[in-house]
């Protein structure tokens, strides 16, 4: 009888555990190893999938973890069918979602220069007379600002200049972003959902980026839970008990989305910015964004007035809103575009 090997890789160990098997097959953990060998196993034409951590089976009571046994259990979840495995990016998509992040990172430096700034002026009872921080009229303000020391002027203007410098790199990787936008095969969809309130080109992007083609989603349903926006749930009998949010799935497209939900607080209408937004959309799109709108903002007033904290509100506007990109997505990609199961 033809001998063949069940393979399992996690963490550069290979391990073979049955003798006969009719087909050979791959498994490893997604984690920042990224995708090269499973690219380089499909290439060969081996059949591998990439398993998402957060849904492997595992004993309660098991406290002894190793790489051989963490392996061992991989391959005999994957024959039984409990591994649940995650969607791989082609080459394209993954660079655009490397650009994307780029961008956060770069965010998050700049908010940090800008909290080591504000701390610092804090310090020495420096404060800002004015309303808004990070205009022009702010930067103006820094450089009026004289200290006795000579120490203390150096490390204030190092702290300015780490702000400009991260101000620069921000701005830099956006605009490396509306480049990119123009020969991606995503290009469509993205400016479908700028026609979305709230919506712009670097939320867009990073939806798109993050979570590929969303026409793989059966429901719009399927898609909140896959973001991690439905309610967690411990019941058991007659009780049924609902907490937070399952906060599954991708962070990046979550963040993003929550992000723009707070847009939902104000009242709907079309505003020049929207229209100027939506040009490139179709008619069915534009209707979809617009009864997005209408629903949205009415949904968030009505849990405020239930007495709904705004941050709980603004999820809640955000997994529905979730269910409009879908979709447009649907629309854009040419699928049957179904009335949004909300």
């Amino acid at each position: 009888m033809e001998r063949s090997y069940y393979i399992i890789w996690r963490d550069s160990v290979a391990v073979q555990i049955a003798d006969i098997c009719e087909e050979v097959m791959f498994c490893y953990e997604a984690g920042p190893c990224g995708y090269e060998v499973y690219r380089q196993l499909t290439s060969s034409g081996y059949d591998c999938v990439v398993i998402a951590p957060s849904l492997i089976p595992k004993k309660a009571g098991d406290r002894v973890k190793t790489d051989r046994r963490d392996a061992v259990s991989l391959a005999r979840l994957l024959r039984a069918g409990e591994l649940t495995p995650i969607w791989v990016p082609d080459k394209e998509q993954e660079g655009m979602r490397d650009l994307t992040r780029a961008r956060e990172d770069m965010k998050k430096m700049e908010r940090a220069s800008r909290q080591r700034l504000g701390g610092f002026l804090l310090r020495h009872g420096k404060i800002y007379p004015g309303n808004s921080k990070w205009t022009q009229k702010y930067f103006r303000w820094l450089e009026s600002i004289r200290f006795e020391s000579a120490v203390q002027q150096i490390v204030l203007q190092e702290y300015i200049d780490a702000v400009k410098d991260a101000q620069h790199r921000v701005a830099a990787m956006e605009e490396e972003m509306k480049k990119a936008l123009e020969g991606w095969t995503m290009r469509s969809v993205v400016e479908g959902l700028m026609a979305l309130r709230g919506v712009n080109l670097v939320t867009a992007m990073t939806l798109i980026a993050e979570l590929g083609d969303l026409c793989r989603f059966q429901s719009a349903r399927q898609l909140m839970s896959h973001l991690g926006l439905v309610p967690s749930e411990y019941s058991s009998g007659q009780r049924q008990r609902q907490g937070g949010i399952t906060k599954t799935g991708n962070t990046h497209a979550r963040r993003v989305l929550i992000e723009a939900s707070w847009s939902y607080r104000l009242p709907a209408r079309k505003t020049a910015h929207l229209r100027q937004k939506s040009e490139k959309a179709g008619k069915v799109v534009q209707e979809i964004a617009w009864k997005a709108q209408k629903r949205l903002c009415s949904r968030y007033w009505q849990l405020i007035n239930k007495g709904k904290l705004p941050v709980k509100s603004c999820t809640a506007v955000a997994r529905e809103l979730s269910g409009f990109v879908w979709a447009i997505a649907r629309e854009v990609m040419g699928k049957s575009a179904a009335a949004v199961p909300l």
